[in-house]
């Protein structure tokens, strides 16, 4: 079966009553991104952000009357529609093609990120071996990416390493596969330490290897590596706590950093820390110190 979709440009402020419209029309779907280049980054609590300018798309069946869709649309809207395009919309086998996006990722010298339906392409490489799920982290997002080429340079044998907000569990494991003894993943999301222990298993570590924690419950330890790739407003109101679980001399990487912030956070913990040069990927960065 085809589709039709409609595309309209519109400001923020008038998103709701097009998308609204665009319902009562009869679209079976609206879905809104940037029109511009707007990044909306780290909304404040409570917020449902949306950019200057948007893309409107709604999913129409392909056997419809655009005209009279449109004459409609323009008496629901209850106003002059703003530009508009229609394209058709070829059916796919969707549960597959998405697959297509995912390919082995090499992060520095040892480690690969490889999905389960790929062969990896150094069976000798530390493989951590993901699928893309409910929960944050496949490798493919910069400041993820960062931490990993970081993990992949640092002598990890026998450490005790801490995942803070570990999402899919991605750096707790590969930690793991370049030689660390033991991680304590965290994360306020139940669902993400359910994957976090899904994906240590289907990579073959054991289970005294990886236990998960909510913040609350985390017991008092003291991790040579700290990982904690959340975002700069969380990072330093964690300051004190991931500044206390770090040991002496110990390292933390910290990421999920626009730019701009990165001094922010880099005073939040400079009592405790020295850290090293910043490193850029695109918009984001990555923070690295030795704890005095």
């Amino acid at each position: 079966m085809s589709w039709l979709q409609l595309c309209l440009t519109i400001g923020r402020d008038e998103v709701d009553a097009l998308q609204d419209a665009l319902l009562e029309t009869g679209a079976l779907s609206v879905t809104l991104q940037d029109n511009g280049d707007d990044p909306v980054l780290e909304p404040g609590v409570g917020e449902t952000p949306l950019w200057d300018q948007v893309q409107v798309t709604g999913l129409f069946a392909a056997d419809i009357n655009t005209e009279e869709t449109l004459s409609q649309l323009a008496t629901r809207y209850a106003g002059a529609l703003p530009p508009r395009v229609w394209h058709p919309l070829e059916e796919q086998v969707w549960e597959r093609a998405w697959m297509a996006d995912y390919v082995p990722l090499q992060c520095g010298r040892r480690l690969w990120i490889c999905p389960s339906w790929c062969t990896p392409p150094d069976p000798t490489a530390a493989n951590l071996i993901l699928d893309p799920g409910l929960a944050f982290g496949t490798g493919t997002h910069p400041t993820t990416f960062l931490c990993l080429q970081w993990l992949d340079s640092q002598p990890l044998a026998g450490k005790m390493v801490i995942d803070y907000g570990c999402g899919s569990g991605i750096l707790g494991i590969a930690a793991l596969l370049l030689g660390a003894e033991r991680v304590l993943a965290v994360d306020n999301d139940p669902q993400a330490l359910l994957a976090t222990r899904d994906n240590a298993e289907r990579n073959g570590i054991a289970q005294r290897r990886i236990s998960c924690h909510l913040p609350q419950q985390m017991p008092e330890v003291s991790a040579h590596i700290v990982l904690a790739n959340i975002l700069a407003a969380p990072l330093i109101e964690l300051s004190s706590t991931l500044s206390r679980c770090t040991a002496t001399t110990g390292s933390i990487c910290l990421s999920g950093i626009f730019g701009t912030q990165f001094s922010d956070v880099t005073g939040a913990y400079s009592n405790n820390f020295n850290f090293d040069e910043p490193v850029f990927d695109a918009q984001w960065v990555r923070l690295t110190g030795i704890k005095r």
